[in-house]
């Protein structure tokens, strides 16, 4: 699948082939996570809910993820597509199942940018700030823009300049996190206890398995992007090994370092008091290392910056990647669909994910506050990604009982029906809908995500209908679109 036909009997060139090899789709993987941003900023989201029990609403996420990256490795070994998610549940489950899944997998890559340049926008207003308090933090905006900019510019050169970007600052801002991890174990001394992995020290209002299931949502979110390399598989070498090799050594390697992090923060701070952890200020990463170790601080700050680019450039990666597959079917617009001539990126896909990055970015970060906004657009996302993740696991069980020969029991019915039981109870918390005990309802203007999303996918539901009455054939072809076959347009 060289190339894809044109209404017109012409050929227009697909995604570089081969343009990338195992290290750059790994760091695909990872910088989707974005584990700089995650650590200090997504995971200490959930001590509110969490407290000082969060090392184990980590370990609950990373259980989850594993057994989800088990699926997708295997979908993307038999089915390597730039529609990946979209592809995966349209030929394990139905097509009409998998054309929702990439219309709400678009949205998940088009709200990561937002997401992680609001932080990169608050970090840095923040900073500044702390050195000259006539800079006012309510320019964060400013560098919000500039980062959608540099990822606008990286994605546009293709993706060798793009993923050989996230590969740089991804081992930057994991470095930092480590080194610094080490550091606040050995200041904890004494203090070092494995009693935050219990419910101990869960906060009042959410006591016990209730505080750590509402804290895995913002774990998850953490730990969302772990398949963020399978979109590449048209651009990778050897795509059905290196897309799950690369899925679940990001989701193993990023995991162990989320628990090892947060355990570290966790005991340095003091569990009994860790609901005061924030992402900024003094209690947060960069302010227990800009008052225990002097100038560290400022690579704390780099690896945060470095975290926020990669994270974006990854999200724009993934949206555009999966936009692209819908729009050569004609299932989405053909402007997603149109590569540059020369470095055969997305380019006009890109300047939309630009625009979108920008609009919700300043659209929730102005009416409420940066802050706020973050944690708006991950329970977002959380809801999306968990139900995608879900499916992707029911799919795993469905394509593999039509394929029998290759039919595994352990890995195609007992780890897809473990990962969709782990997922079930983040999903409905990040909804806010307490089916069960031990979820609590979101309060506002958080739980204003789960209508928004509703919104989202009834709109795509209603699209989908339109095309099955006029042209059935762009929602089965969602299926079809993998590398060893392809629908004329």
């Amino acid at each position: 699948m060289t190339a894809i036909a044109t209404e017109r009997g012409g050929e227009q060139p697909g995604l570089r082939r081969g343009a990338i090899g195992l290290r750059e789709v790994l760091f695909q993987s990872v910088t989707d996570m974005a584990p700089g941003a995650a650590i200090a900023a997504s995971i200490p989201a959930g001590v509110a809910f969490a407290g000082g029990a969060l090392p184990l609403a980590v370990i609950v996420a990373l259980v989850a993820c594993l057994l989800c990256a088990s699926c997708v490795g295997e979908m993307a070994r038999e089915l390597p597509s730039a529609g990946s998610m979209g592809t995966y549940t349209a030929r394990g489950l139905h097509p009409a199942v998998g054309f929702l899944v990439n219309w709400g997998y678009v949205a998940v890559g088009a709200l990561i940018p937002p997401l992680v340049l609001l932080q990169l926008g608050y970090t840095v207003a923040t900073t500044v700030n702390a050195y000259d308090s006539g800079f006012s933090t309510n320019l964060w905006w400013l560098f919000t823009i500039a980062g959608a900019l540099i990822v606008l510019a990286a994605g546009y050169f293709g993706i060798r300049t793009s993923a050989r970007l996230g590969t740089i600052l991804g081992a930057f801002e994991i470095l930092v996190f480590v080194i610094l991890a080490i550091f606040f174990v050995v200041k904890a001394g004494g203090a070092n206890s494995l009693s935050v992995f219990t419910t101990q020290y869960t906060p009042a209002g959410y006591k016990g398995l209730t505080g750590v299931i509402a804290g895995s949502v913002y774990t998850v979110l953490a730990f969302g992007g772990f398949e963020g390399a399978a979109p590449l598989a048209e651009e990778a070498r050897d795509p059905r090994r290196t897309i799950r090799r690369a899925v679940l050594g990001a989701t193993l390697g990023i995991g162990i370092i989320y628990v090892f992090t947060t355990y570290a923060a966790d005991v340095a701070f003091g569990p009994a008091s860790f609901t005061h952890f924030s992402s900024a200020g003094a209690a947060s990463w960069e302010g227990i290392a800009r008052s225990s170790y002097g100038v560290f601080w400022f690579f704390v700050f780099l690896a945060i910056v470095n975290s926020t680019i990669a994270n974006s450039n990854a999200g724009v990666n993934v949206s555009t990647r999966t936009a692209f597959a819908m729009g050569r079917i004609r299932a989405f617009p053909s402007l997603f669909a149109t590569l540059h001539p020369r470095y055969r990126s997305p380019h006009l896909g890109l300047v939309v994910a630009t625009i979108v990055t920008i609009a919700v970015a300043l659209g929730l970060g102005l009416h409420f506050d940066p802050y706020v906004a973050f944690a708006m657009v991950g329970t977002g996302i959380v809801i999306i990604l968990a139900a995608i993740y879900i499916l992707v696991d029911a799919a795993c069980i469905g394509y593999f009982l039509r394929v029998r020969e290759r039919f595994n029991p352990w890995l195609h019915l007992l780890v897809p029906v473990l990962g969709i039981i782990a997922f079930i109870p983040a999903w409905f918390s990040a909804a806010g809908i307490p089916v069960f005990s031990f979820i609590s309802a979101l309060p506002p203007p958080y739980s204003y995500m789960g209508p928004a999303v509703g919104i989202w996918i009834l709109l795509g539901a209603a699209y989908m209908v339109y095309l099955y009455r006029t042209s059935p054939d762009r929602v089965t072809a969602v299926g079809l679109v993998h590398l060893d076959e392809e629908p004329s347009a």
